[in-house]
């Protein structure tokens, strides 16, 4: 239920007046709290979560090591194939691990790559095929956008519970207030009749 409430002040429920109820001043307080609570909830999440995407997509990057590999056969397709489909196809290489010994992986290659083409391939520690890291501005665009979703997320929370909380403060105020009413109504109509 809406209540006509005037037009909008600045910090009205500080300001001294005798019509100011106590819960006037609590409603402030709690909306005071509130915000704080979404800004501070907000930042920290925003910020842990920007930290530790950064952080291990950094230690991905240091992880991985470019490697040359060479084509074992003629890959599928057209070398002069055009269009999205044709752009990478799937083949077999073959590359040599740091430990020494021979590897092989599948990894996509332009089509109709001949036989001991080679091809960039990103290896793990061990020699294994990684996915190519992430470079430091790819990290840092995607710690951006999860420290977003993670600060959207956290403030979300106590914004909620503060909204839930000044809806109950309201049912309560209204609901003293109808007493009141019931209570003073009927003197009223007498002194005005």
């Amino acid at each position: 239920m809406a209540v006509f409430r005037g037009p909008r002040r600045w910090l009205w429920r500080w300001r001294r007046n005798p019509l100011r109820r106590r819960a006037d001043v609590v409603e402030g307080w709690v909306l005071v709290g509130v915000w704080l609570l979404t800004l501070l909830a907000g930042t920290a999440a925003g910020l842990t979560a920007a930290r530790t995407v950064e952080h291990d997509l950094a230690r991905e990057r240091a992880a991985a090591h470019p490697m040359v590999a060479y084509v074992v056969a003629h890959a599928p397709g057209r070398s002069g194939a055009r269009g999205w489909a044709a752009e990478r196809v799937w083949a077999e290489v073959r590359w040599t691990a740091p430990d020494g010994s021979r590897r092989t992986g599948q990894v996509r290659v332009t089509p109709g790559a001949a036989s001991g083409a080679p091809v960039a391939v990103w290896t793990d520690g061990r020699g294994r095929l990684a996915n190519r890291p992430a470079t430091p501005t790819e990290a840092a665009v995607r710690a951006a956008f999860i420290a977003t979703l993670a600060a959207t997320a956290a403030a979300a929370v106590p914004c909620a519970a503060g909204r839930r909380l000044l809806a109950r403060l309201e049912r309560h105020r209204l609901a003293r207030w109808d007493s009141e009413w019931s209570r003073l109504g009927p003197q009223w109509g007498r002194m005005t009749g």
